[in-house]
């Protein structure tokens, strides 16, 4: 079965980082990403732009309208994800566990539709 591991974090954690520290963040990605590969269940994943970067499309009364940002205000807004393919939600855990994010944000495991198989 397919999951998305759906990152979501603090953005001003990144906002405030110093160069050195972002390096770290995004070689772990890759090592992370990497590990997935040679595991043969990467399926696809992406860093997200800023959640200031995002459109809502939002309806109401059957009519659509714009609006800037995301569709709800947090503290945490997705960042990113990564799309694995492993037999059960276990293996699917597992992998987010180790995920570079685990140590300060968090990850939402969640399958994909039936159609996605």
């Amino acid at each position: 079965m397919k999951y998305a591991l759906l990152i979501y974090d603090d953005e001003q954690t990144y906002a405030t980082m110093d160069e050195a520290a972002m390096r770290e963040v995004y070689a772990a990605h890759e090592a992370y990403g990497q590990a997935l590969t040679e595991a043969g269940v990467l399926r696809g994943g992406s860093e997200l732009q800023p959640s200031h970067t995002a459109t809502s499309l939002r309806f109401a009364n059957g009519k659509p309208s714009l609006h800037d940002g995301p569709f709800a205000e947090t503290r945490e807004q997705l960042g990113g994800f990564y799309l694995i393919e492993v037999d059960t939600l276990d293996q699917a855990l597992a992998w987010a566990e180790k995920m570079p994010a685990m140590h300060n944000g968090t990850v939402e495991v969640r399958p994909l539709g039936m159609s996605a198989d």
